[in-house]
């Protein structure tokens, strides 16, 4: 299904259900190419937190990963923010609510920056990268930047848990001005 940013896509997964409960295909490699996701994972990473846990905006500055989210046991409330220079939706956000109950997946292609708001205790949520790790490029964008103006729907959370990482993470216009965008 189709975002509002282009080749951001959000999947419904194959699901049967029956008597003893449910399989869901999380991923085939041709139904991905016949829906114009050329996505080739290569490491699995899986986060389980509590709630009011915030995560991100996360991306990596070089050997950029596409990510495929899907929350197993849970909500979250995940969010991509476009970074692809020259993009039509430059800086602009797409977020969704992620469930075991939903069984919706996110897909985000490389050059975006990822964030994610636990909503429930325990959740666990996975995500598949086409690309490795890798620490020494790791950066982010605060997660409240005012330019971005990201709603995290915070209203009904009394504290949110940031690391100390994204507590310092740089702004929007930070990161512009690095990437000589004025």
């Amino acid at each position: 299904m189709s975002t509002n940013i282009e080749d951001l896509i959000l999947v419904e997964p194959f699901t049967v259900y029956d008597e003893r409960g449910f399989m869901k295909k999380t991923f085939e490699k041709n139904i991905f190419l016949e829906n114009g996701i050329n996505f080739l994972p290569i490491e699995e990473m899986e986060t389980t937190s509590k709630m009011g846990v915030l995560r991100g905006l996360h991306f990596q500055n070089k050997h950029s990963q596409a990510k495929l989210i899907r929350c197993a046991k849970g909500k979250i409330l995940d969010v991509a923010v476009d970074l692809r220079i020259g993009s039509s939706t430059f800086g602009q956000h797409f977020s969704v609510i992620l469930s075991s109950e939903n069984k919706r997946m996110l897909y985000i292609p490389r050059d975006f920056a990822h964030g994610c708001l636990t909503l429930e205790d325990d959740t666990t949520f996975y995500y598949l990268c086409d690309n490795k790790y890798l620490p020494e490029h790791d950066s982010g964008i605060l997660w409240n930047d005012k330019d971005l103006a990201i709603d995290w729907g915070l209203m009904d959370m009394n504290e949110i848990i940031l690391s100390k990482k994204d507590k310092k993470l740089q702004t929007f216009q930070e990161y512009k001005t690095l990437q000589g965008i004025f």
